[in-house]
C-alpha cells in the first residue's frame, strides 16, 4: 500500500488548498487508480477520504538537444498527481515527519 504514495505535494497552491478546502495534493504511482488511492491514503493517515482526483503530467514530444557530441533527445517523465479531499474536521499532518 505505501508503495502507491510516492510523496506529498508542498507547494504554495497545495498548502492553500490544504488550509481552506481540506484538499491534499500527492504524487502517486502511476499504475495507481482512485481507490487505491483511497486506500492507501486512509490506511496511512488514520483519516476519512471523501473524494479522489488524478491526473497525468509529462510524456509528449521529447526535446532535442544541440550538442558538441550531436542531437539528443530528452523526454518528460511521466507521473500522476492525486488530489484527495478528507471529510470535514479531519485533516492530514504532512510535517510530522520532517
Amino acid at each position: 500500500m505505501s508503495s502507491i504514495i510516492i510523496k506529498p505535494i508542498l507547494t504554495e497552491k497545495a498548502t492553500n488548498d490544504s488550509e481552506t478546502k481540506n484538499r491534499f495534493a500527492f504524487a502517486v504511482d502511476r499504475r495507481a487508480n482512485k481507490i487505491e488511492i483511497k486506500g492507501a491514503i486512509e490506511k496511512m493517515y488514520n483519516v476519512h477520504v471523501k473524494s479522489v482526483r488524478t491526473a497525468t503530467f509529462g510524456g509528449g514530444k521529447p526535446k532535442k538537444k544541440y550538442t558538441s557530441k550531436g542531437v539528443s533527445e530528452q523526454g518528460n517523465p511521466i507521473w500522476k498527481k492525486a488530489i484527495v479531499t478528507v471529510v470535514a474536521g479531519e485533516t492530514i499532518d504532512l510535517y510530522d515527519n520532517i
